[in-house]
């Protein structure tokens, strides 16, 4: 027994056939070094496991992205979701028409409608508790495009660095590398943001707060009034029209010069229940912060006062806290930006996530070639000379795959027992099929 285990190849062999340094070990290798073996069984032996990377993200709410720019199709598979929500292909194409390319001059013009199509985990309109299933195709692919780029790296893409840790990549688009991956995203996020309007009320918006160097003034946005319908009044998503008429013509100034230029997009939450959030490791902020710094271009976060805060004094800094009227605790300002040592307190979540230039740029640059020899490159292909506005509904997705994902670990470990309610209110304003409609059985 002990013999025919010994001469088996160790996991990591080479496939060559040349055997590996610790395949290559024998009985008498053994031996010298004093090895004791026992052939007596105690336990059925451990079966390694693999899981696959990166591509899944969420511990109740599990979302898992599929496909590539230039494939048959993009999409995600959801598992966790709560049964009994209404859903529909309506509801999610809403946030996939804001995320599509080609939607104006400011963006790529590549032309996709993002139709999605639910696959499975629905029923008669509500979701079953199994997974679902989301897929979008591609329908608008110019492979050839990408000619010039199979033999050369884009600088600041991703293209080097998918060679460097695979040793393959797939050039068409971009593959994984490229935003249309994000769909998967924005379809699952919908759903995620459903459930909590339906829960608590809990309300995510996005908007564009700088786009190159035309930054919108704090002050001039209401968070507590804003809406879907102020951001979505114009092509560059910022609530603000006098801005977003700069911002416009900042876009424009560098696309017909066949540039790029980078952004910020801030996100806001209001209703968020008190008490989501984990620590020491799973603090809501790093958890926004980890989603957000997963998307494509992303260079920063800021939450709260962010690095301003770092030019205030603790008195300047602090949130007082005070009783409102309801007699709920409530803080008075909100440089903590709605978290405490990793909890959300009931204000307003704000953050800032910054956005880099888009990489692929139609102007000549310097480069090197796969097989490491200098060369010049002016890319081709239809690309966002700015992928701030488009990001705004990228942003709310992940911030309602965060918030729903907290939302159940808050549910399953602190509220499986009453609550405290000298400290402690409820996760749930009102029933939930007060906001939506969801179906009670």
């Amino acid at each position: 027994m002990a013999s025919s285990l010994l001469t088996k190849p160790f996991v990591g062999a080479s496939s060559s056939g040349e055997p590996s340094r610790f395949a290559s070990l024998r009985h008498s290798d053994l031996r010298s070094a004093n090895l004791r073996i026992s052939t007596h069984r105690r336990s059925p032996p451990k079966k390694l496991e693999i899981q696959a990377a990166g591509s899944t993200y969420g511990n109740y709410f599990r979302v898992t992205t599929f496909g590539e720019s230039h494939g048959g199709g993009v999409g995600c598979t959801i598992d966790g979701c709560p049964p009994r929500i209404p859903i529909s292909e309506a509801e999610l194409q809403v946030d996939l028409d804001r995320r599509r390319p080609g939607q104006s001059r400011i963006t790529t013009p590549r032309k996709e409608t993002d139709t999605c199509r639910i696959y499975s985990g629905v029923a008669d309109g509500y979701t079953t508790g199994s997974p679902i299933m989301i897929k979008v195709p591609n329908t608008d692919q110019r492979g050839k495009d990408y000619s010039e780029m199979s033999m050369a790296y884009r600088p600041s893409h991703a293209d080097a660095t998918y060679d460097f840790k695979y040793g393959v990549r797939s050039v068409e688009g971009g593959g994984r590398s490229s935003a249309r991956e994000t769909i998967g995203r924005v379809a699952s996020g919908a759903l995620a943001k459903k459930i909590l309007k339906a829960y608590s009320g809990t309300e995510i918006l996005a908007y564009v707060s700088q786009a190159h160097k035309v930054v919108l003034p704090e002050g001039l946005v209401d968070h507590e009034t804003l809406t879907l319908e102020q951001v979505e009044s114009n092509i560059v998503r910022c609530p603000n029209p006098e801005y977003a008429e700069k911002m416009i013509a900042a876009i424009d100034a560098v696309r017909v010069r066949g540039d790029s230029v980078g952004g910020v997009v801030t996100c806001i939450v209001r209703n968020a229940p008190r008490g989501l959030g984990s620590p020491v490791f799973d603090k809501l902020e790093a958890e926004l912060a980890k989603a957000a710094m997963s998307l494509p271009a992303t260079k920063g976060f800021e939450f709260g006062s962010g690095f301003g805060g770092t030019f205030l004094t603790g008195s300047e800094h602090n949130d007082e806290f005070y009783k409102d009227e309801s007699g709920r605790i409530r803080t008075r300002t909100n440089r903590s930006g709605g978290i405490q040592g990793g909890i959300s307190n009931g204000e307003i979540i704000n953050m800032r996530i910054g956005f880099k230039p888009t990489s692929t740029i139609s102007r000549k640059q310097n480069t090197v070639t796969r097989d490491k020899h200098e060369t010049e490159l002016i890319a081709r292909g239809r690309h966002d000379p700015c992928v701030v506005p488009r990001a705004v509904p990228m942003v709310e997705a992940m911030v309602a795959l965060v918030l729903v994902d907290q939302l159940m670990a808050q549910y399953a470990q602190c509220q499986l027992f009453p609550i405290n309610p000298e400290f402690q209110e409820p996760l749930q304003r009102e029933p939930a099929h007060r906001y939506t409609g969801v179906h009670q059985t």
